[in-house]
């Protein structure tokens, strides 16, 4: 590792995982940790928020767990308090938390699209509430977001919630892009395309070859130019290098990692 993050202090959202192997937020954190950062470690379920800290830890690296929902105002403020009692500052915020339902406008539920917007977008918007007044007072900072390519264009299934939640996770992060970088913060955002991740898999395998996995990676696999689809660590890579000096004049940009699939005209 070339210790890109020396010495920086990382508050990772939804660094756990829905099941075996590798979500792009626990990826991340590790990474992160192996970058020389110090990270907290947050996610809804406190057994992968220790899973992941303890990744890291085996590893030699710095890391605390943090048990935290999100959608609720004041458990992220409490979360950001509990950053800084630790580390006493946060240089990079990495929101990765989200999930989706599937349906269209006349199928999805009116719950179903108020959890999918709480979680994909009112969780950004929370936990940018409150850091970025703590990243103003230290004088700088980076938010890295993750968005979708589903931001972009439709993909083959009616998850319209997910769909506008992630295009508006895009528009958060432009704005924010704007308003704070005369006060030395970076925002921006990661569009992952067709990954394999257990999110994805838990969320979308029934909609595909009768539930049959592999087969469902293999069908999203040949529509990507590269011929292949994506994983955890090219999200966190992208996620690295926005958070990094590497890309300290970056802000309100999109980084699509999506092996050329959004440049595809079908």
């Amino acid at each position: 590792m070339s210790k890109r993050l020396e010495g920086k202090i990382a508050l990772v959202s939804g660094a756990g995982s829905v099941g075996p192997g590798w979500g792009n937020g626990k990826a991340t954190a590790v990474l992160f940790a192996r970058e020389g950062s110090a990270v907290l470690c947050a996610d809804i379920n406190r057994e992968a928020a220790q899973e992941t800290r303890d990744i890291i830890r085996g590893e030699g690296g710095r890391a605390e767990a943090w048990e935290c929902d999100v959608t609720q105002a004041a458990r992220v403020e409490a979360m950001v308090a509990g950053c800084l009692d630790h580390y006493g500052r946060i240089d990079v915020l990495q929101n990765n938390v989200g999930i989706l339902t599937v349906g269209g406008p006349v199928e999805t539920s009116e719950e179903d699209w108020d959890r999918v917007h709480d979680v994909n977008l009112k969780s950004m918007f929370l936990t940018s509430k409150h850091v970025l007044p703590v990243m103003e007072r230290q004088g700088g900072g980076a938010i890295v977001n993750i968005s979708s390519i589903a931001a972009l264009r439709h993909l083959g299934v009616p998850y319209l919630a997910y769909y506008t939640s992630k295009a508006a996770v895009s528009q958060l992060t432009r704005m924010v892009a704007v308003e704070y970088a005369p006060k030395g913060v970076r925002c921006n955002s990661v569009s992952p395309g067709f990954m394999r991740t257990p999110m994805v898999e838990k969320s979308l395998a029934a909609h595909y070859a009768d539930g049959d996995v592999d087969e469902m990676f293999r069908q999203r696999a040949a529509v990507v130019p590269m011929g292949r689809g994506g994983d955890a660590w090219d999200v966190a890579h992208a996620s690295l290098f926005l958070a990094s000096e590497e890309a300290k004049y970056v802000t309100g940009a999109d980084l699509v990692v999506d092996g050329g699939l959004t440049v595809k005209c079908v």
